[in-house]
């Protein structure tokens, strides 16, 4: 198979909670650079639904099959708007991986024995997390001007979006592959592995923090090609 084959995939990427679609900048210029359509979704993080609604839009606009890619909260989103047909194979990035009936709000109630608390911060409706933590809790291995930017520009996270109820998870149906950050502070690895574990994702392991699109930008594109490979190989 191919390089040519590979690249006609077409690559979204979905952002999750407390950042944008700009988080996703170098590995969107990798790919491009390889050949790939990429299209970046910028969702609003208010609601589980209209985060759905736009990145199926985005799906719609998509020239070849979609490689569907989702960073934490965006993997409850992927999951979601995985089903459509366009779409070959999801990623989950540092992600959450839930069920049918499932919803992030469901998959954190309990925390994970030993693992420290995410610094979030409720602001009314909204969620957002503590800038003097941001660094250290979001971005640990990012440069501190860059994690100022982030902890600075972040959006909120609307209560519907955490609580948002998967009604079919795509990755049951589809190839699924999941990039675990092993340094994560937000999403604890050990539950990165479980939610991953129980999907059955093909896994890969990376040292990197949970914004590690942004620090490791060619580990998020290695297993995005490898996504791609696997289903021009189909």
């Amino acid at each position: 198979m191919s390089a040519m084959i590979a690249a006609a995939a077409s690559a979204v990427l979905v952002h999750g909670a407390f950042v944008d679609g700009s988080g996703w900048k170098s590995v969107h210029d990798k790919l491009v650079s390889q050949g790939h359509e990429v299209i970046v979704v910028q969702n609003p993080t208010a609601s589980l639904a209209d985060d759905v609604a736009v990145t199926k839009r985005a799906i719609a606009s998509a020239k070849g099959p979609v490689i569907l890619v989702g960073h934490s909260y965006g993997g409850a989103i992927i999951t979601e708007a995985g089903n459509d047909p366009k779409v070959a194979a999801l990623v989950y990035v540092a992600a959450f991986v839930p069920d049918k009936g499932e919803s992030v709000a469901s998959l954190t109630k309990d925390p994970v024995p030993g693992a420290p608390p995410a610094p979030i911060v409720p602001q009314g409706e909204f969620l957002t997390i503590d800038k003097a933590k941001f660094h250290a809790a979001f971005a640990a291995d990012v440069d501190a001007k860059t994690a100022k930017f982030m902890a600075d520009s972040q959006p909120g996270w609307g209560l519907p979006a955490v609580g948002g109820v998967i009604t079919e998870a795509a990755w049951k149906t589809k190839p699924s592959f999941y990039l675990l950050a092993t340094q994560d502070m937000m999403i604890p690895p050990v539950a990165q592995t479980s939610m991953a574990k129980r999907g059955g994702l093909d896994v890969t392991e990376v040292k990197a923090s949970h914004a590690v699109m942004v620090s490791q930008p060619d580990a998020v594109v290695a297993v995005i090609v490898k996504a791609a490979k696997a289903t021009a190989s189909k």
